[in-house]
């Protein structure tokens, strides 16, 4: 069992915002100190859409890592990649296709969402209909148990664990299966193998689903068994063959409402960001511009904050006194737009020097980056390898 490993993935556009940091960033800070992270440059991901501009690739990846870097995320606690240095996905990608149904990419919502929004460009390629595959692909290859998302990207790991789920179906009963599954409960040692048939029986003749939990408990905290044999009785156990690809559960993330400076979704393509590590006269200059409730067209005119894009910074940004203060001040007009704001202007500059100060030595030194990024490469492609050598035996590819 691969038990608690994390995979998430970010496409390189550039520069990132306050959007990312609060609603991705932030999260993956708090994971890497629960569990084994894997965080990943999605370059491959990138080309789907921007097949025609690759040249910004390069530049928008070093960008990103180094805000990710600003933001707290750890190489000393996770590991970080550029997808196509671990060309195993790709072979991976290739290989799922084969058995994947082609309803099956053509369902997942945001097909038509994206051919919908990017309708002035041609999105008619085999790369776009097939990026939620290779999407699958990055998630199963490291056999991570958990993928934390939005709501909106839920049906993305749904259809991947259908892609494990068929895959094992079609390719995980290998040659001799009982008698190797047979073999490895002995290697349990008699109380454990006693332990363990027990728990079988029960969950497979009366269906108890805490002796599964019990048995599957049993076999992670047993330390002398290979890689193959943990999973032929997590198979056995189960009355399946052996799980080759680990189907994932989606972990759904609190992301804060950050609104662009307009209040719609902060974006790129709106033009209505804050980016990280941007400069104080900017950020202070964009806030003290930002719509607020269209009720307050003059200072004496009472309004709601809950209809003023400045009052979600403040739910993010202000301790429970600034907000009180902006609720009362608002409603009664008895503060000013203007004075509304310059609470948030202090703490997200605040935020942001501690951002650049993160960055610093990476922006003076590039190659503290290339060097993190070439380590954890290193040990993606590892991960990777084990993954590919087990599909490859399973279909037949291994010509040992």
């Amino acid at each position: 069992m691969y038990a608690e490993r994390v995979l998430s993935g970010m496409r390189p556009t550039g520069r990132l915002h306050l959007g990312h940091y609060h609603g991705v960033l932030k999260n993956w800070v708090k994971l890497q100190e629960e569990h084994p992270c894997l965080f990943f440059a999605a370059d491959w991901h990138a080309l789907t859409t921007a097949y025609d501009t690759p040249a910004v690739i390069e530049d928008h990846v070093w960008e990103m890592l180094i805000d990710w870097l600003a933001a707290g995320v750890d190489p000393s606690q996770a590991t970080l990649f550029i997808q196509s240095r671990v060309p195993e996905h790709a072979e991976l990608h290739l290989l799922l296709s084969m058995m994947c149904p082609l309803g099956w990419l053509e369902r997942v919502p945001s097909y038509k969402d994206q051919q919908d929004r990017l309708s002035g460009k041609d999105l008619g390629t085999y790369g776009f209909l097939g990026y939620p595959l290779l999407q699958a692909a990055d998630i199963l290859i490291y056999r991570a148990d958990t993928v934390p998302v939005g709501e909106d990207q839920v049906p993305h790991v749904e259809m991947t664990r259908e892609v494990a789920r068929r895959f094992n179906h079609l390719y995980g009963r290998e040659p001799g299966f009982e008698d190797k599954a047979r073999d490895a409960v002995r290697k349990l040692g008699s109380r454990r193998a006693r332990m363990y048939a027990e728990l079988r029986v029960r969950f497979q003749q009366d269906g108890e689903g805490d002796a599964l939990e019990q048995a599957k408990a049993l076999l992670e905290e047993t330390q002398n068994l290979s890689l193959g044999d943990r999973e032929r009785l997590y198979g056995y156990l189960e009355g399946n063959g052996k799980m080759i690809l680990v189907e994932p559960d989606a972990l759904l993330t609190d992301a804060p409402r950050i609104p662009g400076l307009d209040g719609q979704k902060m974006s790129k393509s709106h033009n209505n960001t804050i980016f990280l590590r941007e400069d104080d006269d900017s950020v202070a200059r964009k806030i003290r511009t930002m719509q607020t409730d269209p009720a307050r067209a003059r200072r004496t005119d009472p309004g709601d904050p809950d209809k003023c894009p400045v009052w979600q910074f403040h739910v993010v940004y202000s301790d429970e006194s600034t907000r009180d203060w902006v609720q009362n001040g608002c409603r009664s007009a008895g503060i000013g737009c203007i004075e509304c704001k310059q609470p948030v202007v202090d703490a997200v500059i605040k935020e942001q020097a501690g951002l650049r100060e993160r960055a610093r030595p990476y922006i003076e030194d590039p190659s503290l980056v290339r060097n993190i990024l070439a380590d954890g490469c290193e040990r993606a492609r590892k991960l990777a390898q084990e993954t590919m050598r087990d599909v490859r035996e399973a279909m037949g590819l291994s010509y040992g």
